[in-house]
């Protein structure tokens, strides 16, 4: 027996864009910029229209905390209302220069096409 399709059963979902970003502190501020990260991008990627949610991942590794911070979109203008029209450059905050050891100069999008 075949499962309906989700177009059938009225629950097809909207397309998502992931917009991805990497960066890397000394493992001695990781905490400090987890805290810095959700008063800044997090809390701006939220308040945007068109923002569908943000997880920010967290690794450390020997003497560096890796970071990857995961936006969901809902459309390319929605990601220009945070990033600006030049979306695909990352979107830095005045601090992130104390902390992080290298500023990588851009995002990756993806389209979602799995998700909880």
């Amino acid at each position: 027996m075949n499962a309906p399709s989700r177009s059938s059963t009225g629950s097809e979902r909207a397309p998502l864009i992931a917009r991805v970003w990497h960066g890397v502190t000394p493992a001695a501020k990781a905490a400090a910029y987890t805290a810095y990260l959700e008063r800044t991008g997090a809390r701006e990627c939220r308040a945007t229209p068109g923002n569908r949610g943000v997880y920010v991942l967290r690794r450390a590794r020997g003497d560096e905390t890796e970071f990857t911070f995961i936006s969901l979109w809902e459309s390319l203008d929605a990601i220009r209302r945070f990033a600006g029209n030049d979306y695909e450059k990352a979107h830095y905050y005045p601090e992130d220069s104390d902390y992080l050891l290298d500023l990588e100069p851009f995002v990756l999008h993806y389209d979602v096409v799995s998700a909880p």
